[in-house]
């Protein structure tokens, strides 16, 4: 959802900055069908409402693979400068799930501070959680997983990475950039 979010922000500046949503389809984005691809995959195995997937087997490859689609989607699409920093954010969430056997690892504390105090205890419990695994000292690469979060009165608060946050940059800079025509 923050995701959206980024894009909402992107199109209110790209708006502010005199753009409008129709200069988009200028992008000329290359191989555009590899990301809903990637996000249905990711929907199967981690389907937004419901706790159980809709494919429950191989999690962790299919998980890998739904990143790779979308790398090499941005790969594909390097000439678009926003994607870089995309590319960048994608790449250091990838190197922390791959670290951990396709599993993003998560702190109980941010996902408390966002509100999400019932997914907090599953994974205290012991639980995998969707996508997400708890941080530990056991998990690798901890600072490239979701410790950050916003506070839990922000709508649809939840906890994310330093890679998250290159993405959303990189959505609000392709989204605004987008709309200005001949840009």
């Amino acid at each position: 959802m923050l995701y959206l979010i980024a894009i909402l922000v992107g199109l209110g500046i790209g708006r502010l900055r005199g753009g409008r949503i129709a200069h988009l389809a200028g992008l000329r984005l290359r191989w555009l069908w590899l990301v809903p691809l990637s996000l249905a995959i990711q929907l199967l195995i981690f389907p937004l409402f419901s706790g159980a997937p809709l494919v429950a087997y191989g999690t962790a490859p299919l998980h890998l693979a739904s990143y790779g689609l979308v790398i090499l989607w941005m790969a594909l699409n390097l000439r678009v400068v926003p994607l870089r920093g995309f590319l960048v954010g994608a790449a250091l969430n990838l190197v922390a799930v791959v670290a951990n056997g396709g599993y993003m690892p998560a702190s109980a504390a941010a996902l408390r501070r966002a509100g999400l105090d019932q997914t907090a205890q599953r994974l205290l419990d012991g639980d995998v959680v969707a996508n997400v695994i708890l941080m530990s000292p056991s998990t690798h690469l901890n600072a490239l997983g979701d410790w950050l979060s916003l506070p839990s009165w922000v709508p649809f608060s939840t906890a994310f990475s330093i890679g998250d946050v290159l993405i959303m940059i990189g959505l609000v800079w392709l989204t605004a950039r987008g709309m200005i025509a001949g840009d």
